[in-house]
């Protein structure tokens, strides 16, 4: 199989396509759905749909009763689907279909040369501009489960789903236009049967506000059954004798748009997205709801009919992905939405701590302050926090606690802090204590000797964990922690010290990538002074550093986290799509690569320079190896023993008692090898 392959990596492309329509032309009709077929093949679309009654034209009105239109309408399917027996796509194309002498608006199946079923509407709308009753049948009134059409029998009903070779997880459901509007539409039922893509051939005209619910209907619907959602609306050319038509198209996964057409177009229209059947498994696997209303409704579930389509999804070759991914899943790139979800996570962070105090009956909270990004952050919601308690900031015990590798930098920082945000600021010197802690257990640095291992590191972390219990219990104040998200996954604290252990950690589930835009929308706020902003903006700025190791002469660092762990921004994505969808290695590996493959591709103006940059294929997968070893091998036993703090994000947290419960000795083979398998 193919790395650059989509389809390897459980991705099908879809397309929806609006001809314009000449009206009661089935001939003509044909052609222009053959060629926007054809054009769907060449775009490597693996599945397709077209309008409502595609080959007549919607608005014909009384002329579907004219036994010459539905002759006309026969044949151009029977010219459709010999024109397109050479194209590896499966689709759906619709016309008026007469069975036992009632007439229906149906939805026909066809793969290559083969009409596989046809999907008749299940409700026909007859109400204000809609009088379809007139013309045709529900679905309920067929009176048999198949019909003969082309010269095969093949199934008829809504109780059909689609499935195709070499793909278990493509299963094609079929509904159409009014049937989405219903209170249960069929493509619910028929996800509980296993359909992961449903495919909508609509007419619905065009009124003022009309293409907002219409979008809001396909994203709902795509969210409810944890599918995707393919809707091609009739366009240009229906009747205008009382209505207008915009050709809406509209892509939808799960609830998020993938594509969306120009309506009011005069021209033929072809819309393509790639659809990620992987995380639509994941989340029905995970949402144990969706299992328990299948079991509901098992009798329905049961009558549904599989068909299989001689259609094989090619995993050799090169068809590189189309669908573009943000480099910072956790952080939205819209401005305002990223706002807005700056505001939301600090209403989250602010409100579980204001909580504990009042659940603690405390009036205070301590906080130890390095002048980096994670205490910084704390610092800010533990402010918040008191002024939501109509109590003084001061109420925040905090305090800043040099060691040996303290930087003036980040201890200025610190002080800056504190003084802006009128906290109660001191600062605790930890190199006598640490001293005599290295002389008690005998390490050489006690001696004189500059031996800088982990030891020299945690009895400096040790001991302002020490400090800040010491200083809680003498304030009667919980300790407000500061470790965050990508440090608890990467296993990149000290256990029992405070980057792992607090009373209460407000950025347990908060990641380093969403941590710098929170600062940095506290210092764009307009509600601090010009120091507060100016000391948020040159912690923004500060290298990521632990400064447990003496540096150079220069004041530069001698550590760098991202050396050791990863950049940040790589070990975010890769632990979004590990944590909350559970992928496979290649596949995360293959979803880096398309995001940061180029550089700056999926950033936006304000992202830090060394965010901009591009990586190649094996910078990706070495950085992800770091990650899979630390998560899964390394890691567990510090989340295992993590303090309460409230999760933030659909992004999931790794707390044990909520989102992420695994054992302290796992082993990450599994995943290693699964990665190395892929080239």
């Amino acid at each position: 199989m193919s790395f650059e392959n989509l389809h390897t990596h459980d991705f099908v492309r879809v397309a929806a396509a609006v001809p314009r329509v000449r009206l009661a032309d089935p001939a003509s009709n044909a052609d222009s759905a053959v060629r926007l077929l054809r054009e769907a093949a060449r775009r490597r679309a693996d599945v397709a749909v077209l309008p409502e009654l595609t080959l007549t034209g919607y608005s014909c009105d009384d002329l579907f009763q004219q036994s010459a239109l539905q002759r006309a309408a026969l044949e151009a399917l029977g010219q459709v689907v010999r024109e397109t027996q050479e194209l590896p796509l499966l689709f759906a194309v619709g016309l008026p279909l007469s069975v036992d002498a009632e007439l229906f608006n149906v939805a026909v199946v066809v793969c290559r040369g083969q009409v596989l079923g046809v999907v008749p509407k299940s409700y026909p709308p007859n109400y204000r501009e809609y009088y379809e009753l007139r013309h045709f049948a529900p679905a309920s009134h067929a009176r048999r489960r198949e019909v003969e059409l082309l010269g095969r029998l093949v199934p008829f009903g809504p109780d059909q789903v689609f499935t195709v070779e070499g793909q278990e997880r493509l299963v094609v459901a079929v509904e159409v236009c009014e049937d989405l509007w219903t209170p249960l539409p069929p493509s619910s039922i028929a996800s509980l049967a296993g359909a992961t893509l449903v495919l909508n051939l609509s007419a619905s005209n065009a009124t003022v506000g009309k293409s907002d619910y219409r979008r809001s209907l396909v994203l709902g619907q795509s969210a409810r059954c944890l599918a995707a959602y393919v809707y091609a609306g009739a366009g240009y050319g229906e009747s205008t004798t009382d209505l207008a038509w915009d050709g809406h198209v509209l892509i939808a996964e799960n609830g998020t748009l993938l594509a969306e057409g120009q309506r009011f177009q005069r021209d033929d229209q072809l819309v393509t997205a790639d659809v990620d059947l992987g995380r639509l498994a994941a989340d029905r696997e995970r949402m144990t709801s969706f299992g328990a209303t299948a079991r509901r409704h098992a009798d329905e579930v049961a009558r549904f009919r599989r068909v299989r389509a001689p259609l094989m999804l090619a995993t050799e070759g090169d068809l590189p992905l189309e669908r573009a991914y943000e480099r910072f899943p956790f952080v939205p790139s819209d401005p305002a939405t990223r706002s807005e979800r700056c505001r939301e996570v600090y209403r989250i962070q602010v409100q579980g701590l204001a909580r504990r105090l009042e659940a603690a009956r405390s009036t205070k909270a301590v906080i130890g302050v390095s002048g980096g990004l994670d205490s910084t952050q704390a610092l800010i919601v533990a402010c918040r926090a008191m002024d939501s308690l109509a109590l003084p900031r001061k109420n925040v015990i905090a305090v800043t606690m040099p060691g040996f590798a303290t930087s003036a930098r980040t201890l200025d920082q610190a002080h800056r802090l504190m003084s802006a945000f009128g906290v109660s600021a001191s600062t605790i010197d930890i190199r006598p204590s640490c001293q005599q802690m290295l002389a008690d257990i005998g390490h050489p640095f006690a001696r004189g000797e500059e031996v800088y291992d982990t030891t020299f590191e945690n009895v400096q972390a040790g001991e302002r964990t020490s400090h800040l219990f010491r200083l809680a219990n003498l304030h009667g104040a919980p300790v407000v922690g500061t470790g965050d998200l990508s440090e608890l996954a990467l296993g990149w604290c000290t256990y029992g010290v405070g980057d792992q252990m607090a009373h209460y950690n407000v950025n347990a589930s908060v990641p380093k990538t969403l941590i710098r835009h929170l600062i940095r929308f506290e210092a764009a706020s307009g509600e601090l002074t010009p120091e507060a902003s100016r000391a948020l903006l040159d912690v923004l700025a500060t290298e990521i550093s632990p400064e447990l190791v003496p540096g150079s002469q220069d004041g530069q660092p001698a550590q760098r986290t991202e050396d050791v762990v990863g950049p940040y921004a790589l070990q975010d994505f890769n632990l979004y799509y590990v944590l909350r969808f559970g992928y496979r290695p290649s596949k995360v590996l293959f979803l880096a690569w398309n995001a940061w493959r180029d550089a700056a591709r999926g950033t936006w103006p304000d992202v830090p320079a060394e965010e901009r940059r591009a990586y190649d294929r094996e910078e990706l997968r070495r950085w992800l190896r770091v990650f899979l070893v630390r998560f899964f091998a390394q890691s567990q036993f510090k989340r295992s023993a993590m303090p309460n703090g409230p999760k933030v994000g659909s992004g999931g947290s790794l707390s044990p008692r909520g989102d992420w419960r695994a054992p302290s000795d796992a082993d990450a083979a599994t995943w290693l090898a699964e990665l190395d398998a892929c080239r």
